[in-house]
């Protein structure tokens, strides 16, 4: 045996499938389409979601839903985080600049700051909103809560 004569095991390869060679081949005459009709034509796509004519499944379900365009979106910062930055920073006063520029905000944002965790330093913060808890947990502190528009 050498490289000039070898082939694949018996059985483990198969010819492919010639369709539309002929009638000799058993695949001529419709090439395995059927008769007539739309699928049969060369150029033929269906629509996404089309059902044969039936009502699609993605207009006969209602829509859904509802999307204030009033809404105003906080970036919410919580006292936790405000209680870290000035740990790490030495802060005593803390605005929306000072939050972005330590990557807690993007410029754009308005900031309102939430109550979550525990504060320990009397800071002087600025945001465009307060949530109650935390407006009540800074002022404890005997900070200043300012909102800004």
């Amino acid at each position: 045996m050498d490289l000039s004569n070898l082939k694949p095991a018996k059985g483990s390869t198969k010819k492919r499938k010639r369709i539309g060679r002929g009638e000799g081949s058993g695949m001529g005459d419709t090439a395995t389409r059927g008769h007539k009709g739309a699928k049969s034509r060369s150029g033929y796509s269906r629509n996404i979601g089309f059902e044969g004519g039936q009502m699609p499944l993605f207009r006969r379900v209602p829509k859904g839903g509802f999307k204030n365009f009033n809404r105003i979106e906080y970036r919410g910062i919580n006292i936790d985080v405000l209680q870290r930055l000035a740990d790490e920073k030495k802060l005593e006063k803390i605005s929306p600049q000072t939050l972005v520029d330590n990557g807690l905000a993007a410029k754009k944002d308005l900031i309102k700051i939430l109550g979550r965790g525990e504060l320990k330093a009397k800071l002087e913060v600025h945001a465009h909103a307060f949530s109650e808890s935390a407006k009540k947990a800074i002022e404890d502190k005997g900070g200043v809560a300012s909102k800004i528009d």
